[in-house]
């Protein structure tokens, strides 16, 4: 990854809740873990030792169970939550060294942030709502409404401007909040959780809003969830967290296809692998095309067995967005591609 690519860098990131954290951290980063901490000095391990880098223009999801420590990672990019120890820098710029006065304008300007139970202010209509950032900003009146009302009609809610949000389904609250996110402009999108509370059919399409306001807008995006399928989805790189620490950093088909530790290959047994191991996770290298159809890189595996159906003795071409041949698809390959990777059961309810 060159250094242009990387916006936020985390750097040797700890966190611990309690009192005495100078003894805690050392206790830590002498291999001391998240119970152990807690029966010997009575503090909570939140972070230990996370080290992330977070590309310009891509969606990077952090996940993990309950208790992981992704939701207090994503609070610490906006100070939120005060580190232990460690760095975080955004655009070379190290936000723990910020002041008072700074780190405010860096919140405006840099960052904005959904939650996951919307966060909108009940008694300001949908157009106030939306509008707040820039408003609190000094930007004059027309200016804001005329900003916020485009991001109104952006996500979909045209003609809901002078609703309150009590007024509003669950689906429409959460567009509103992500088009007040949107109407600041800022660079970074900080998303803890934004889908959760909603019903699977409204998650699925606001997944989608997403996805498709994403390729129009390019913005650096930090999504937690605890939703395997979701992650899968909607990142281009996925950090799977468990107690605090991080396991796993990788691109979604590396992670189905080489999960770094049973803890990882427990997390991903269960997903429908004909419906997210693509093409490229599979193929077998090529630069010469074989007698069966072409298909995209991308390509699921569902989608590549309908076309393989009528004649399986026949090689699938594959090819990337460019048009060049990179690879063959052989029935072997499929049956390789939906073998689960092997776990030893490891325990991950705690």
């Amino acid at each position: 990854m060159s250094k242009s690519d990387t916006l936020i860098k985390i750097n040797q990131l700890y966190k611990i809740f309690g009192d005495g954290q100078d003894n805690a951290l050392e206790l830590v980063k002498n291999g001391v873990g998240k119970e152990e901490l807690l029966d010997k000095l009575n503090c909570v391990l939140g972070l230990n030792n996370i080290n992330l880098n977070i590309k310009k223009a891509k969606i990077q999801v952090v996940m993990g169970l309950s208790g992981s420590g992704k939701s207090t990672l994503i609070r610490h990019l906006n100070r939120l939550i005060e580190p232990t120890s460690g760095e975080i820098l955004v655009n070379d710029t190290d936000i723990l060294k910020l002041n008072a006065k700074e780190l405010v304008q860096f919140r405006q300007n840099n960052m904005s942030m959904v939650f996951q139970k919307f966060a909108l202010f009940p008694h300001k209509t949908i157009i106030q709502n939306v509008g707040y950032g820039l408003a609190v900003q000094n930007i004059p009146k027309d200016e804001w409404i005329e900003k916020a009302t485009k991001w109104i009609n952006r996500v979909g809610l045209e003609g809901y401007e002078t609703y309150y949000p009590g007024q509003l389904s669950g689906g429409m609250q959460q567009r509103v909040g992500l088009a007040r996110a949107l109407a600041t402009d800022a660079e970074i999108l900080l998303m803890d959780e934004a889908f959760s509370a909603l019903d699977p059919l409204i998650r699925s399409e606001m997944q989608n809003i997403l996805l498709d306001l994403q390729s129009e807008l390019h913005k650096t995006i930090i999504f937690i969830t605890h939703d395997l399928d979701e992650a899968l989805k909607i990142g281009d790189r996925i950090a799977i967290l468990r107690d605090g620490s991080m396991v796993q950093d990788s691109d979604p088909q590396e992670i189905i296809m080489n999960p770094a530790d049973d803890y990882v290959s427990d997390f991903i047994k269960d997903i429908n692998r004909a419906r997210v191991i693509q093409a490229k996770s599979i193929m077998t290298h090529t630069k010469t095309k074989s007698s069966g159809p072409v298909v995209q890189e991308n390509m699921v595996l569902e989608d590549i067995l309908q076309i393989m159906s009528d004649d399986p003795s026949k090689p699938v071409t594959i090819e990337n967005s460019k048009g060049n041949i990179t690879g063959k698809i052989e029935m072997a390959n499929l049956i390789e591609g939906m073998k689960r990777p092997k776990s030893q059961g490891t325990n991950i309810t705690g």
